[in-house]
């Protein structure tokens, strides 16, 4: 597998991260249970993937715990990157980007992870609640401490990395060196503005919802509901009203006729429609790493071939063609906090 430096920085990273949100039982959307977990990560690592992403608000801490316990062996060879702004609790001070939440966050999942250093520390969103200056400083304060190798945000605006990127100058302090951030043939409104501040704030790209939610696999149909043991079944049945929205904007005509689209693609070349899709995104300017989050090691296999397919010109033309409107789509429109 080929590596690639993360941003400006000397870190090398895998093109194909894999994404912990589904590892845990305790959330209903993502359901994989800690066997299954480790047969993934141990398999990811195997393949020569070193770089898996998860976060403190996933699964209720469950996530990290799976996560930590799996690279136990193998620590020094994976790059372990971890991501705090999520509710922690039910008090003020138990969210967000201020100094006494990330100090309480960050020790949390140290010991969630069962490390004593994270290799990329994340903001998860943005806090207008706190000066950026205050955010900067404290994580400078971990890097300086040797808790935290290197810094990245996620869910950023331009704007907003760009102000990152200017406080850290000011008070010479570390700056990110990564950015998350939506991108797959749904949502191309990356492609304006974000991509390039990001190369030119020197941050490497690491991109989620390759798949647009599991759409892009050609499973869900015009007119036919989303069967019971998908993703979008199973966000269309949360109780939470975010996450059946992020459904339903999904599940909409004109991403349905994309993923269409796609599948024609895939049949053509003899290949999974979620391997074209993957195969597009990890080949587009600017993208790093492309992060993946089976719930399955089936998933994973399959998501795999993404990275070894080569697409031709004419069907990389042929996919910008279709997924051109995509480009309208909101950055960040459809988040629901998760990943």
């Amino acid at each position: 597998m080929d590596y690639t430096t993360l941003g400006s920085s000397g870190l090398k990273v895998s093109p194909v991260c894999l994404g912990a949100m589904n590892f845990g039982t305790s959330d209903a959307v993502a359901g994989c249970d800690e066997t299954e977990a480790a047969r993934i990560i141990d398999a990811f690592l195997d393949a020569g993937g070193n770089i898996i992403d998860t976060a403190d608000g996933y699964t209720g801490g469950q996530s990290e715990r799976i996560v930590g316990r799996a690279v136990k062996g193998r620590r020094q060879s994976v790059v372990l990157a971890t991501k705090a702004f999520l509710p922690q609790g039910p008090g003020p001070n138990d969210r967000g980007l201020s100094r006494v939440h990330l100090t309480r966050a960050l020790e949390a999942s140290l010991r969630r992870l069962g490390t004593d250093y994270v290799d990329l520390y994340q903001c998860h969103q943005w806090d207008d609640s706190t000066p950026i200056e205050e955010t900067v400083a404290t994580l400078d304060g971990f890097v300086r401490s040797g808790k935290v190798r290197y810094l990245g945000c996620s869910n950023f605006t331009a704007a907003q990395v760009v102000e990152s990127q200017w406080a850290a100058q000011r008070l010479g302090a570390t700056p990110f060196v990564s950015l998350q951030s939506q991108y797959s043939l749904l949502a191309r409104g990356i492609e304006a503005e974000i991509l390039p501040t990001s190369r030119r704030h020197g941050l490497g790209t690491l991109v989620w919802s390759p798949l647009g939610g599991g759409v892009l696999t050609g499973r869900y149909r015009r007119g036919a509901a989303p069967g019971a043991d998908t993703r979008m079944g199973r966000l269309r049945a949360s109780t939470l009203p975010m996450a059946r929205a992020w459904a339903d904007g999904l599940l909409n005509e004109p991403n349905l006729e994309i993923a269409d689209q796609v599948v024609k693609v895939a049949a053509d070349l003899v290949a999974t429609p979620a391997a074209v899709a993957l195969a597009w995104v990890r080949r587009r300017p600017g993208v790093t790493s492309v992060i993946i989050g089976p719930r399955t090691l089936e998933q994973f296999h399959g998501n795999l071939a993404g990275f070894t397919l080569d697409l031709p010109a004419e069907v990389i033309g042929r996919l910008d063609e279709i997924s051109r409107s995509a480009s309208l789509v909101p950055v960040n429109g459809m988040t629901t906090g998760r990943q």
